[in-house]
């Protein structure tokens, strides 16, 4: 029988297994249950695949889409591993054809929805040899959740039905009440808990505070004009928000779709297929995007609107970057957002954790210190430095005495009657005779234009520092209207003066590092890493190798990065290894692929 690592190497192509991982499944292989807390890209799928194939028996994974299960059994099937998964997309003769599969032992790992497992439970899963039982994307069970999904709840019972069998629960983000829920709603025999670093140092954190519509489209299209060919998501918080913004790129040449639960299965299908077979660049989406993606070679995110917690905003992050190379993450925050938000989080069931959920967020978007600092704090990790690679590192905000900026602001205020929103504020201290200002008579009074040499876009930064720092709160019953509060009035009357940070507009944003090889925090590519660093990619193989990889791909079907992933193409064109036995050697080709689509690599790297 083969060690976990030996099979790692055979199936997989990795030499050393990523933090925690050799660790599950020791745990696993021993028949103990585990609850696995894992970041987006940090593994989380090796951790029940490879005991799955040194246990006897069928692993029955249960998971929430169904384009997540496809893209899974696809990856394993290209690595040499007999698996399949079994939906409603499928007619009676593939379904027939693949329960034949399993019940003759044909088959490692059985995927299915939790739907379809109470479906087949007393059937197929009954017949079935079932030794070890993996429920990704576990956090859907429970209630204080993010993604909470009613038919995941049942999942507890499933231990009657395989007892015997180990029960291990795997997701990216879990605070601790949830964790508890998980626990408690699988049925988990005293689990082993695993918690893997959050940190994804690879990922650049960036916040833009008080932009309008018109400056944000502005800046994404600067942004992407830098980073010429590389695909991306941009979220939004609205389906409206996503045509508009995806019709508005296209319009500047920018190839993007919008994509939102209101599309049609098919229209969403096939959005969801050009974007993981690089056809398609942006996917302008709600959060409905994304959790069925595993593509490794997303290159940035955007998020065009504050998302409602930290869990939703890692969650979401986490789909740049996968391949463990740099990426970049763009957040940008108004006061409209704070609005919406405020008022989804007062509606909800779940009333007082979503406000306090939205507070943290808020916290994190507004925060002077290093973001990666307040992630991982959030996620109960501590980091003893800063990381260099957020806004806040690269530019520390440069403070200044604010005091006569808010005094503007407040003296506009209270003035109105405490009768005016944000952006009526932001009109009176610039002059601008809006419908607002004129109905009110706001142009006649004394603060009237007195800040019209700065910015409306600074005067909303200013604002949203002022609000964070409790100078006034927003009336959400009242027509939004601002109220100052006593800590206000002190500054308002010079008996207290308070620091701002300066305006940093998003011109700032910088252009992405050069993706030089560099030995990660937890590569799988130790063997060839080293030499990476004193080696460059060859950049016309690179291109070569990416044609023959499309050209493999669109032969059968699948997804580029199913082939072979981009790392793993740098890593060719970089080390240029002339035989099959110098092709184990590079990261990421197990025996499967290495004999399949080796030969036709060497090719054109021997040429």
């Amino acid at each position: 029988m083969m060690t976990p690592r030996e099979a790692l190497k055979k199936y997989f192509g990795y030499s050393d297994f990523r933090p925690l991982q050799e660790d599950i499944v020791a745990t696993t292989l021993a028949g103990i249950d585990s609850l696995v807390l894992m970041p987006t890209g940090g593994g989380k799928s090796i951790c029940f695949q490879l005991p799955a194939l040194l246990l006897p028996g069928v692993t029955l994974v249960v998971s929430p889409l169904i384009s997540l299960m496809q893209d899974q059994v696809e990856n394993l099937r290209e690595a040499g591993i007999p698996a399949c998964a079994l939906n409603s997309n499928q007619t009676a003769d593939e379904q027939l054809r693949l329960r034949r599969a399993c019940l003759d032992g044909r088959v490692k790992l059985l995927y299915m929805a939790p739907e379809t497992v109470f479906k087949e439970l007393d059937q197929l899963l009954a017949a079935l040899p079932i030794s070890l039982v993996a429920i990704d994307e576990a956090h859907c069970v429970s209630q204080w959740g993010h993604d909470f999904r009613p038919e995941y709840v049942q999942l507890g019972t499933l231990r009657k039905a395989f007892g015997s069998a180990p029960f291990m629960a795997l997701t990216a983000t879990a605070d601790e009440v949830t964790r508890q829920d998980i626990r408690e709603r699988l049925n988990l025999h005293s689990p082993r808990v695993f918690i893997s670093s959050f940190d994804r140092p690879n990922l650049s954190l960036n916040v833009f505070r008080g932009l309008n519509g018109a400056e944000k489209l502005k800046a994404i299209n600067r942004f992407l004009g830098m980073r010429a060919g590389e695909s991306g998501i941009v979220y939004c918080l609205s389906r409206k928000t996503t045509e508009q913004l995806a019709e508005k790129l296209e319009a500047l040449g920018v190839s993007a779709r919008p994509y939102h639960a209101g599309l049609s299965a098919d229209k969403r299908r096939e959005t969801q297929q050009a974007f993981i077979a690089d056809q398609l660049r942006v996917v302008v989406a709600t959060i409905a995007f994304g959790m069925g993606i595993d593509k490794s070679n997303v290159r940035w995110v955007i998020h065009y609107n504050l998302p409602k917690s930290i869990e939703s905003y890692y969650q979401e992050i986490g789909r740049a970057g996968r391949d463990g190379d740099p990426a970049d993450t763009l957040l940008f925050y108004n006061y409209a957002d704070i609005v919406q938000l405020e008022k989804f989080a007062r509606e909800s069931h779940l009333r007082e954790i979503n406000l306090e959920r939205l507070d943290r967020m808020r916290e994190y978007a507004e925060s002077n210190v290093c973001r990666r600092r307040i992630l991982l704090n959030y996620f109960g990790e501590v980091s003893a430095a800063d990381c260099g690679n957020c806004d806040v590192c690269k530019s520390p905000p440069e403070r200044f005495d604010g005091t006569r900026e808010a005094q503007m602001a407040l003296s506009a205020i209270v003035r109105s009657g405490e009768r005016i929103s944000m952006p009526v504020v932001v009109d009176i201290l610039r002059a601008v005779y809006s419908p607002a200002v004129k109905e009110g008579g706001y142009d006649r009074l004394k603060t009237f234009g007195v800040g019209r040499a700065l910015s409306a876009a600074t005067w909303r930064d200013y604002l949203l520092q002022c609000l964070q720092m409790g100078l006034f709160t927003i009336n959400y019953v009242d027509q939004l209207h601002l109220q100052v509060t006593e800590l206000g009035r002190d500054v308002l009357y010079g008996r207290s003066a308070i620091m701002l940070a300066v305006y940093r507009p998003p011109e700032r944003v910088e252009k992405p590092a050069k993706k030089k090889g560099r030995k990660s925090r937890a590569s799988q590519s130790a063997d060839v890493e080293t030499d990476l660093q004193q080696m460059e990619v060859d950049k016309n193989l690179f291109e070569r190798l990416h044609a023959l990889r499309l050209e493999l791909a669109n032969k059968q079907g699948y997804p580029p990065y199913i082939i072979m992933s981009d790392r793993t193409l740098r890593l060719l064109a970089t080390i240029r290894p002339k035989t099959l036995d110098e092709l184990s050697n590079i990261s990421g080709i197990g025996e499967y692929k290495r004999d399949k689509y080796g030969p036709a690599f060497l090719k054109v790297i021997n040429a």
